[in-house]
């Protein structure tokens, strides 16, 4: 976790936005008093905005915003069913539209004001640090399966010398898939915990009224982020939680 750097400014229309760097990547804005209540709409993706918002999401890889009031028609609920027993798709890391022919340029997440607090993190994560950290916080005695000792050399060294990028999801697919076969579902959920740590994920509680605005999609995947569901303790019971919704920001704003 980085340090928090001192507050920078940055004007949308008429508003100056305080914004935080608590974290490696990414930056955190919050509502000015005298902004209206749904800023992200309001503001931020209002027209004469929108554009140098979604450059500001690019060039960031990740935006939060935090004190949203929004009852905007284009969210729409997170979906996926885990259990104590079984892992959803939804705990493995993930860029979303992974079987659409075009994946979207941005991901929002976002948790609407609602009565039971969200206790379940969402970890974020650039690609393919994400990768990388999958190879490396494996069992020794797996290395040994499906060529993954070779990848976690490939992935040993500095970026530039990294396998091609068109073979990355190749790999992590075969990670994933060897995970889920040689670990119960609490020790692939401490696995993944562990994977969070290397990567240095963005795994801040969740507070209502924010959004997190990720880089999902674009030419450079290296500029790109995954994201997934974190449960941060071990599930031995099934508890009340609250829900999150989403949407592709640059497509259904």
């Amino acid at each position: 976790m980085a340090t928090v750097a001192p507050d920078i400014q940055t004007v949308f229309g008429e508003f100056r936005f305080q914004i935080l760097r608590p974290h490696s990547f990414g930056l955190v804005i919050d509502r000015p008093e005298d902004c209206p209540a749904d800023y992200l709409h309001d503001v931020l993706l209002a027209p004469a905005n929108r554009d140098a918002f979604l450059e500001l999401i690019e060039k960031e890889r990740l935006v939060v915003c935090k004190n949203v009031q929004s009852n905007a028609p284009s969210y729409r609920k997170v979906n996926g069913k885990s259990s104590v027993a079984k892992l959803s798709q939804a705990e493995y890391y993930h860029h979303d539209g992974c079987s659409s022919p075009t994946k979207p340029r941005v991901v929002e997440i976002r948790c609407p004001h609602q009565a039971i607090q969200r206790n379940i993190a969402t970890a974020i994560a650039p690609f393919p640090a994400v990768i990388r950290a999958m190879l490396f916080a494996l069992p020794e005695s797996f290395l040994k399966q499906d060529e993954i000792e070779s990848y976690r050399t490939a992935f040993s060294g500095s970026p530039e010398d990294y396998p091609p990028p068109d073979s990355w999801d190749q790999i992590q697919g075969k990670v994933t898939r060897l995970v889920r076969r040689e670990l119960g579902a609490e020790s692939c959920r401490s696995y993944f915990r562990t994977v969070d740590q290397l990567a240095d994920a963005y795994v801040l509680p969740w507070e209502m009224g924010e959004s997190r605005l990720m880089m999902n999609s674009q030419p450079d995947l290296t500029r790109t982020m995954q994201h997934r569901r974190s449960y941060p303790k071990p599930r031995d019971s099934v508890e009340q939680n609250g829900s999150l919704v989403k949407r592709w920001t640059a497509e259904e704003a």
